[in-house]
């Protein structure tokens, strides 16, 4: 993708984005809503021309849209798929024989005489990924999967994709879940106001984010004398700093500074005579880097 510009009523939903995508790569595009995700997506599905720039595909390309309202419900998922076949051009045996062998690679095939009207959402979900198939593609577009999914439904469909991926597929996965690209992404792009403010690793995305705060439950080594946050601020120092929490007297927001570990202040803690007794990020680190990115003013 080089340069693409879409505007809508003047306005500009894709303002230049450049983008590229290896085979075999899983490149995770995160925004809030109305950054240009999907727009990105229809421009490169073909559904939306773009105003400006180029988009150059070694192969074909599948979408997953993210809208359940694209299958005909009362006929079967395998009827379904052999109509979606027709329609990329296949003989009638040809898209019969490519509709089972989608259904398969999905786990569908004890389903596939069954009305997708019976299925379940999460069955739907890789209904979709089955039509994209069809086509063998070289490129798989995937637009907010799992976003509705429950964890298990969830977890199936980045698995389908995650075996896709090491076969070789090029995969675009939009999502709003920051979560679900730990351990699952390769590459991570940041669109906002339709231009792209990162690119890079995970890991390269947490280090975007500001400094990290945990919500602590502390005790004092002296039980019937509960901890005061400006006391414990006098234990932590410089190390790190520590205001009274939203959940009763031994609960405290903890804010170790930009990249900070937290280590280092629960020894100060534990110097001062006070034990953590439990502890959890306030917000996971990639939203942080998230929010933060969605907060910088455009270039």
């Amino acid at each position: 993708m080089r340069g693409l510009v879409r505007r809508f009523d003047s306005k500009p939903a894709l303002a230049g984005v450049d983008l590229g995508i290896l085979p075999g790569e899983i490149h995770a595009l995160l925004g809030p809503n109305g950054a240009g995700k999907t727009t990105l997506i229809r421009v490169l599905a073909g559904l939306v021309d773009p105003d400006a720039g180029s988009v150059e595909v070694s192969g074909s390309v599948g979408l997953v849209p993210s809208g359940d309202r694209t299958f005909y419900l009362r006929i079967s998922g395998l009827e379904n798929l052999v109509f979606f076949g027709r329609l990329h051009g296949l003989r009638l045996r040809a898209a019969r024989a490519r509709a089972l062998e989608a259904l398969n690679d999905v786990g569908l095939s004890e389903a596939a005489r069954l009305a997708v009207g019976k299925y379940s959402h999460g069955m739907q979900k890789r209904l979709s990924v089955a039509r994209a198939l069809l086509v063998d593609p070289s490129v798989l577009l995937v637009d907010e999967a799992t976003h509705d999914l429950d964890p298990e439904g969830a977890r199936q469909i980045r698995a389908l994709i995650g075996e896709l991926a090491g076969r070789g597929t090029a995969i675009l996965w939009t999502t709003q879940r920051v979560e679900e690209i730990r351990d699952f992404a390769h590459v991570v792009s940041f669109i906002n106001r339709g231009e792209v403010r990162f690119t890079g690793s995970v890991s390269e995305l947490i280090a975007r984010a500001p400094a990290q705060r945990y919500v602590v439950r502390i005790r004092n080594g002296h039980p019937d004398i509960p901890p005061r946050a400006e006391v414990l601020q006098q234990a932590l120092g410089s190390v790190a700093s520590v205001v009274a929490g939203p959940r009763g007297q031994d609960d405290f927001v903890l804010d170790t500074g930009s990249g900070a570990a937290l280590g280092p202040a629960v020894a100060a803690l534990a110097r001062g005579g006070y034990e953590l007794m439990a502890c959890r990020p306030e917000r996971a680190e990639i939203e942080e880097a998230f929010l933060a990115l969605t907060d910088e003013a455009p270039s």
